[in-house]
C-alpha cells in the first residue's frame, strides 16, 4: 500500500531509496503527523524542528515518487511511499539500526569522557633483567 507524505520542507529524496517514518500519533482525533524521515541509502535525516510529544510510529518503504514544489510559504515535497519487501529490507535495516546504536553509543561516551575528563596513563613498569 503506498501512502503520499507531504513536508513543508525540501526533501529530494530519490526514487528508489528505503525510508524510515517516523509518525507522531495523536490517539484523541487519530491523526498522525511526519516527525522525520531517513534516507537509509545516503544517511540524510530531514525532521521537524518540533520535538515529538507522545507515542511515535515508526515503519520503512520504499520511495515510489518525490515532488519538491515551490510555493508562496516555502518549499514543500510530496513523498509516495510504498511497502519495502520484508526480505529484500530486513537484514539491511537491522544493521543500520545496529550501527546507528553503536553510533550512538560511542557518541554519549565520548561526551561522558570530555565531561569527566580522564585521567593520565600510568607509568609503564621498567623492563627487569635478571
Amino acid at each position: 500500500m503506498d501512502r503520499t507524505l507531504v513536508l513543508a520542507a525540501s526533501a529530494p529524496i530519490p526514487v528508489g531509496h528505503r525510508v524510515e517514518v517516523a509518525e507522531q500519533l495523536d490517539l484523541d482525533s487519530g491523526t498522525s503527523m511526519v516527525v522525520a524521515i531517513t534516507d537509509l541509502e545516503t544517511g540524510v535525516r530531514y525532521q521537524r524542528a518540533e520535538e515529538p510529544s507522545g507515542e511515535l510510529s515508526v515503519w520503512q518503504g520504499r520511495v515510489r515518487a518525490t515532488t519538491v514544489t515551490s510555493t508562496a510559504d516555502g518549499a514543500r515535497t510530496a513523498v509516495k511511499v510504498g511497502s519495502a519487501p520484508a526480505e529484500a529490507s530486513a537484514p539491511a535495516s537491522a544493521a543500520d539500526l545496529a550501527l546507528r546504536m553503536a553510533d550512538a553509543a560511542a557518541e554519549a561516551a565520548r561526551g561522558e569522557s570530555d565531561r569527566w575528563g580522564s585521567d593520565p596513563l600510568p607509568e609503564k613498569e621498567p623492563d627487569r633483567f635478571w
